[in-house]
């Protein structure tokens, strides 16, 4: 078959003119810009309350196993700061804890003014607690098989300020124990006497310790629990009166703080010279004993002070 030989066509078009974009009806001639779109970053934020960090070892630590440690760090030990009713519940056996005094509540006999008013502070303080109405949580529970007057101070409420209703509440579980013939057991978290309150706070400092005083003379036993960190008024009262005093592992204790002490004094101080470790090696606490430790070491001492109050 011959081959058809097809002679294509040219197709001959007109030049396309570039498109012009027609002028603006308005006379501003100001560019319209088009809005930059972030780019979408690829890290997955981390969701609140499942993971914290420790501030010694700055290890991420899941938050239901720190809870299950009692709030100590895992890997390197650090004690971070417990509630009142947690620390309760780590001491005492289960349902054997009587609360004593829930509902007494602070009252701004001064009319202190400031900032912001002491009632207002109160107010705030314990809405964001739900649980306290003051610094200090009292009662009565069972640690191993003795029946005990446990008072245990809270920082999250006003730095656990030691005001009118700490001092009366204490005294009444001293005086509730040596009454029953209970051991007592103060645990101390404080920043010190509450200056909205004035002398009415300072005062708690001898009605305390003249409650501990007489309970002494029952030969009754009283130990004190000092946790980070405890200070000034607290610390000078009933807190290093105790038969014996006990500290949790790097625990900051004293009268001031470091700045403080270092300007009046004019003096370099020592490291670490206000931790639990120093102040045990200097003669001021008699054992520094971990929190999850502590309940069974607080059976060991009463076992032992309360068989010789037996026996004498």
């Amino acid at each position: 078959m011959a081959s058809r030989n097809i002679k294509r066509k040219s197709v001959v078009t007109d030049p396309v003119e570039p498109m012009v974009t027609p002028p603006s009806l308005s006379s501003d001639t100001t560019f319209l810009t088009r809005p930059k779109i972030a780019a979408r970053s690829r890290k997955r934020e981390m969701p609140e309350g499942l993971w914290t960090k420790c501030p010694a070892c700055e290890s991420l630590i899941y938050d239901k196993e720190l809870d299950d440690n009692l709030k100590v760090c895992p890997k390197c030990g650090h004690h971070f700061p417990i509630g009142a009713r947690e620390r309760i519940h780590s001491l005492v056996e289960t349902c054997s804890f009587q609360e004593m005094d829930a509902e007494m509540e602070s009252v701004d006999v001064l009319n202190f003014t400031g900032p912001a008013s002491y009632v207002a502070k109160l107010a705030a303080y314990k809405k964001k607690s739900h649980l306290l109405k003051d610094a200090v949580i009292t009662g009565v529970g069972t640690i191993g098989s003795h029946r005990t007057a446990l008072g245990v101070m809270d920082f999250s409420f006003l730095g656990g300020s030691m005001g009118s209703v700490v001092g009366e509440k204490l005294t009444r579980l001293i005086e509730t124990g040596t009454a029953r013939g209970f051991p007592v057991i103060i645990i101390s978290t404080s920043g010190g006497a509450r200056m909205y309150e004035g002398t009415f706070s300072l005062m708690q400092m001898a009605k305390t310790c003249g409650a501990l005083a007489l309970h002494a003379r029952h030969r009754l036993p009283y130990l004190s629990v000092l946790t980070h960190p405890t200070y000034a008024g607290v610390i000078a009262s009933f807190a290093t009166v105790g038969d014996l005093i006990l500290a949790e592992p790097r625990a900051e204790i004293g009268f001031a703080g470091p700045r403080v002490i270092r300007d009046t004094t004019q003096a370099e101080l020592p490291e670490g010279f206000q931790t639990s470790e120093f102040l045990e090696e200097h003669g001021l606490i008699d054992a520094i004993v971990p929190r999850k430790e502590m309940k069974a070491r607080l059976i060991f001492y009463l076992d032992f002070l309360m068989a010789a109050r037996k026996a004498s």
